[in-house]
């Protein structure tokens, strides 16, 4: 039994679980998940255990939930077997998949990189093999970075597709559920459960669009990788034509970005920090510090470039077109990384990653590439509400490759 058993310091050898104190959690005994094990980023409420947000204080207020949200209970009801609740990085506001607090999961792909956030526990369960899937959370990146570290099948969905309901927010208007696998048919089997059908379903024959500018704040190390993966998917799903995507200029969707994000956030978290002034951990202070300080005219003019950025990409993307991209600058950095230094790495792989969380777009991430031994990941992104139509596009491409 203790092998099942998450709060056994022995069996989480990669400190990817909260260490709370085990409850059984019923799912049933068949169904379209049954065989599978998950994990849940501690932001989902579980009925019977308590909901930390990755920090302290959170934790000491939360209480023992007394619900399951939604998407947890429609995975329980397909037949997968809970086996506890993952670290996430602090109020999700991170992209390092280092915790203060709570410490800092291990990269199955590779230790001596860091596993990425803020669903860091969930990447690193599913990398280290403790279960066959978890769920995490994208806001900025949260699902796409880890994914793209650890080596793993990642997914941030269409704005709204999934319910975040009994669920910790950071930014409602970016937050979405997503989850990780270690390969593409595990999957797709959760996406029919979480997704069913397409309302508005990708054709046969997509248009494949290779976004110039975006792979342009790609390490050039990493283009070089993404190569043969990119040649290989343009066989699989017919010849890329190239485009220029950006509106205005990256940095200046990186900065609506943030403002958006960080308004929203301080409205969720401000109350609360001001109240218990809580020790928040190394970027996570000064994310909070700045987002307090964001002026109206600031916040609205990033709305207004956000409906701007929405039609712009929609028209590019129409109802058949899809983007094939790298889902991160690079490779995961070291452990042993300066502050400075994942600073730096987080700005480049945000102005890379916003242009979907701003529209609201699915974006899938597959675990095709690799540098100096870590993984390397690229994306597929889709018109709005195209999510299960992804899925089956790398469901040709595995097809195709294996």
């Amino acid at each position: 039994q203790t092998m099942n058993h998450h709060t056994d310091a022995l069996w989480d050898t990669a400190h990817a679980f909260m260490p709370y104190p085990k409850v059984p959690v019923t799912n049933a005994p068949t169904g379209p998940l049954a065989g599978l094990s998950f994990g849940v980023k501690d932001l989902y409420h579980v009925q019977g255990y308590p909901t930390s947000g990755g920090q302290p204080f959170m934790l000491a207020l939360s209480g023992i939930q007394q619900r399951t949200a939604p998407v947890v209970q429609s995975l329980l009801n397909a037949g997968a077997r809970f086996v506890g609740k993952t670290i996430t990085d602090e109020l999700a506001f991170s992209m390092s998949g280092q915790n203060a607090h709570f410490g800092s999961p291990i990269n199955g792909a590779d230790p001596m990189r860091i596993s990425g956030g803020s669903s860091s526990g969930s990447a690193s369960a599913v990398s280290n093999r403790m279960c066959d899937f978890a769920l995490g959370s994208d806001t900025g990146g949260s699902v796409r970075a880890p994914a793209n570290h650890c080596g793993l099948v990642g997914m941030r969905p269409s704005h709204g597709r999934i319910s975040l309901e009994d669920t910790l927010a950071l930014s409602p208007s970016l937050d979405t559920c997503g989850w990780f696998t270690r390969d593409v048919p595990t999957f797709a089997r959760v996406a029919d459960v979480l997704f069913g059908e397409d309302a508005q379903a990708l054709p046969d024959n997509v248009r494949l669009l290779v976004p110039n500018d975006i792979w342009g704040l790609a390490a050039p190390a990493a283009v070089k990788a993404l190569k043969p993966v990119r040649g290989q998917i343009e066989e699989c799903l017919g010849k890329a034509r190239t485009v220029n995507v950006v509106l205005d200029d990256f940095d200046t969707m990186f900065w609506h970005f943030r403002a958006i994000q960080g308004r929203e956030a301080w409205d969720v978290d401000g109350a609360f920090i001001q109240r218990f002034s809580p020790v928040l951990g190394p970027g996570v202070a000064e994310r909070f510090q700045w987002a307090s300080e964001l002026s109206d005219a600031t916040v609205a003019s990033a709305q207004e470039f956000r409906q701007r950025w929405r039609a712009h990409i929609g028209r590019i993307l129409g109802t058949d077109g899809v983007l094939l991209m790298p889902t991160m600058p690079d490779v995961a950095p070291l452990i042993s990384a300066s502050e400075a230094d994942l600073d730096a790495y987080r700005n480049r792989a945000t102005r890379m990653l916003s242009g979907a969380g701003l529209a609201g777009l699915p974006q899938l991430s597959l675990p095709l590439a690799q540098r100096q031994g870590a993984p390397l990941g690229i994306s597929l992104v889709g018109p709005v509400g195209s999510d299960r139509s992804l899925v089956r596009l790398a469901e040709r491409i595995h097809a195709a490759l294996s």
